[in-house]
């Protein structure tokens, strides 16, 4: 290769290197490194079946024993893209944004949003003791004196779109975007969910084991500066 040619080639990398470096793998397709459990069920009888597992490169929420996943870092103003798919019977799932004090929600679920990977309700948000508005919240939420983040209030805000997801047991591809107190969420490149004034802005990222069984192939997030069209 000619001088002028690798020194190009060389300025090239140096350029590109920091934009590759931001994406960080949640997930190293080996083991559960950078994360660690919460499953209340493991109080009383430390030698129950795990909720989480890793095989053939894959990370796997069990369903049950039903708990979280929560990782070991705090993160503001990141992209989250997620595959996953129902490989059995569909059921419920979800990634946790902003996470924060666990056990907050029937003494279960940590302090955070939920993102919904329920089948055929991907994209709903669910508040946990945090809350976050959307365009048309009566219409989507319900009467606002039943408003609430806490047990026995309205905390579900449903999604703008109904079949973004693909067939059972194919692979559905979620991004979730989080910049200050905004939150954008895409379901197979559908625009599935939008809200603002959240009232967390950073805090731990969480999977949950709620019941059904869901893998996932890729967990990866990457800082962002602005949030996508």
């Amino acid at each position: 290769m000619k001088p002028k040619a690798l020194l190009l080639s060389l300025l090239s990398l140096m350029l590109l290197s920091p934009l590759m470096a931001q994406k960080t793998p949640l997930f190293n397709g080996k083991d559960l490194s950078g994360w660690h459990v919460d499953v209340p069920d493991q109080d009383e009888n430390p030698n129950i079946s795990p909720s989480f597992v890793v095989k053939d490169g894959l990370l796997i929420s069990m369903g049950t024993p039903q708990g979280h996943l929560i990782s070991n870092e705090e993160y503001e103003n990141y992209r989250i893209t997620a595959e996953y798919r129902f490989p059995e019977a569909t059921g419920n799932c979800g990634i946790l944004i902003h996470a924060s004090t666990p056990r907050s929600l029937y003494k279960m679920f940590p302090k955070s949003i939920e993102v919904q990977m329920y089948h055929e309700n991907a994209g709903d948000f669910w508040c946990i003791v945090e809350n976050i508005e959307v365009d048309n919240m009566v219409e989507r939420r319900g009467p606002k004196e039943e408003w609430g983040v806490t047990e026995g209030k309205k905390r579900r805000i449903l999604n703008l779109t109904d079949g973004s997801e693909n067939t059972p047991g194919l692979w559905n591809r979620m991004v979730i975007e989080c910049l200050g107190d905004k939150v954008k969420v895409w379901v197979n490149g559908d625009l599935v969910n939008e809200g603002y004034n959240a009232t967390a802005t950073k805090g731990q990222v969480a999977v949950q084991a709620e019941g059904a069984k869901v893998e996932f192939r890729k967990l990866e997030l990457e800082p962002i500066t602005e949030l996508s069209k």
